[in-house]
This record gives C-alpha cells, sequence and structure tokens, in this order.
C-alpha cells in the first residue's frame, strides 16, 4: 500500500472540511484488554454540543455523548487490535493497527484523516496526525469518546468473565488493586504478556 503523506499539527484544523475522518485510540496503557481505535466523520449539518477529549469527561458524559456521536456522525466505525495481537506486534504498532481497521471499516471513505497524536497508521487517504487533537478537533473528540466507551464496555465483559482481578473498577490499568490482584491469581488470558509487569510475573512462577 502506498504510504499516505503525514504531516504533525501543532494548531487547531478546520473541523468542518468534506469527508474528514477524527481518529483516536483508547488503552494503550492498561496492563490487559485490547486496544481500541474509533474512526469518526462528523456531519456539520448536525452538531453535537460537548465533545471533548474522553479524559477530561465523565464516564457519565461519555456515555451520554456517544449514541449522540453514533446518530448524527455522517460515519463511524470502532475497531480494535486483540491482546494477542499487541503482545505479537507491540503496543504501538497494535494501535496502528485498530486505527486503521477503524478507518477502513467507515461506511463513507474519507478524503482526510486527522489522527490524534505524533504517529499514525498507513492509510488509503491523506493523513494529518494532530498533537492534543482529542482537545482540539472535534472529530477527533468523538473519536476519543467511542473508543473510550468501547473499551470500557469490553473491561465490563471481561470483570465479568475473570471477576477476581477487578476489571470493572481499574479497567486494567497497573493500580494497587490490580497489581495486587495480579500476584494473588496470575495473569489471566486477558492480560498482556508482553508488558513488563505481566512478563516479570510470569517468569518469577
Amino acid at each position: 500500500m502506498k504510504r499516505a503523506a503525514q504531516q504533525s499539527l501543532f494548531v487547531s484544523v478546520d473541523p468542518l472540511a468534506e469527508h474528514c475522518a477524527g481518529v483516536d485510540e483508547a488503552g494503550r496503557g492498561p496492563l490487559a484488554g485490547a486496544v481500541y481505535a474509533a474512526a469518526v466523520i462528523l456531519d456539520p449539518a448536525q452538531p453535537i454540543e460537548g465533545l471533548a477529549d474522553s479524559k477530561v469527561l465523565s464516564e457519565k458524559r461519555r456515555e451520554a455523548l456517544a449514541p449522540l456521536i453514533q446518530q448524527r456522525a455522517l460515519a463511524w466505525c470502532v475497531a480494535f487490535a486483540t491482546t494477542q495481537e499487541i503482545d505479537q506486534f507491540n503496543i504501538l504498532q497494535a494501535t496502528l493497527l485498530a486505527m486503521q481497521r477503524a478507518v477502513q471499516g467507515l461506511s463513507v471513505a474519507p478524503q482526510l484523516a486527522w489522527v490524534d497524536g505524533n504517529q499514525a497508521p498507513r492509510l488509503a487517504c491523506c493523513v494529518q496526525t494532530v498533537v492534543k487533537g482529542d482537545s482540539l478537533v472535534p472529530a477527533i473528540s468523538a473519536a476519543s469518546i467511542l473508543a473510550k466507551t468501547a473499551r470500557d464496555a469490553e473491561l465490563l465483559r471481561l470483570h465479568g468473565l475473570y471477576p477476581s482481578y477487578g476489571f470493572n473498577l481499574h479497567k486494567g490499568y497497573g493500580t494497587a488493586l490490580h497489581m495486587a490482584r495480579l500476584k494473588e491469581f496470575g495473569p489471566c488470558p486477558a492480560h498482556r504478556r508482553s508488558f513488563a509487569p505481566v512478563r516479570r510475573l510470569l517468569e518469577a512462577c
């Protein structure tokens, strides 16, 4: 595949250009679960108030905005890379893979993809990376909300499968509770074995 043109931006860009997708991820840092990504093409005729970086929004607000985004966007898609793919490729490459899948899954082909951060997947369209884009570009904010809510839902599902680890409380991040449960019960199939805290526990067994 031909490498798309890429540019790193440090300022806000016009969020209403035709068929431009915002792309963001959720779940790079946790010790367990898939890494999620979302792509969103907003509809300028149906604005959504309150879009912001998902990390600054309350869980209740994210859960309220997610269905509005799905209803009003021209197109949206949520995708993920599995725990096994994270261990096989590393977290960066798995994140880029999830982003690629999200963009490819859009029902409307974007002319341009705005990707949060300073690294982007290879896409069929042009790409612009936007540092802190989840707080600068509404389409990226929308993508961050969809990725975050989808991943949180998956961690609740994992809690049902592996209730001993408290995934419903820490969402897979390396909190004191999570580390204590890891040491007590050992890693479960949802844990990322390539991540140092999990790898060290496996090596100690």
